[in-house]
């Protein structure tokens, strides 16, 4: 069962008794089966998207590239946030579909480990960065894209069980 978190339930874990950032000691925690999924868009005209579609960008192929980018960033968010845990994911999928009525892309993440911790940072880690891959790619064509609604889809496993976005 789906479940929301609610203000009063937790305090900030990466924030100390002091006030201080820390890293969440996981030590303790047992390694379980945890899955994430995230989602963001990349808003563009029709015609841009037209030409990512057929192919014919002049820096190659859009969506691969930008796929291979948020594989390899969600293997590396350990790098990029400072407070995240190495993690040895065991499935990163990246699905990008055209989607005309936007029009642009909609890029989507799976993220999957077995470990003391989520992958929720990684997930969206993965989808921001194939959502910046495709606007580089693009920019020279059109400067106005938008990188919009990047968010937790779904979250499964760990202690606090499962959890599912409203919309």
């Amino acid at each position: 069962m789906a479940r929301r978190s609610s203000r009063n339930e937790t305090a900030l874990t990466h924030i100390d008794a002091k006030g201080d950032a820390r890293m969440v000691d996981v030590s303790a925690k047992a390694a379980t089966e945890r899955t994430a999924v995230a989602e963001g868009r990349v808003v563009m005209s029709k015609a841009t998207l037209a030409m990512i579609v057929s192919g014919n960008a002049k820096k190659g192929d859009v969506l691969s590239t930008a796929r291979v980018a948020g594989i390899m960033a969600a293997k590396r968010t350990h790098e990029l946030i400072p407070l995240c845990h190495p993690l040895a994911l065991s499935k990163v999928t990246l699905d990008i579909t055209p989607d005309k009525k936007l029009p642009g892309c909609v890029v989507r993440a799976t993220v999957k480990v077995t470990g003391p911790t989520g992958v929720e940072m990684e997930a969206l880690t993965a989808v921001s960065v194939a959502c910046l891959t495709i606007y580089d790619m693009i920019k020279a064509v059109e400067r106005g894209v938008r990188i919009e609604g990047i968010h937790l889809v779904e979250k499964m496993g760990g202690k606090s069980g499962h959890y599912r976005a409203a919309h």
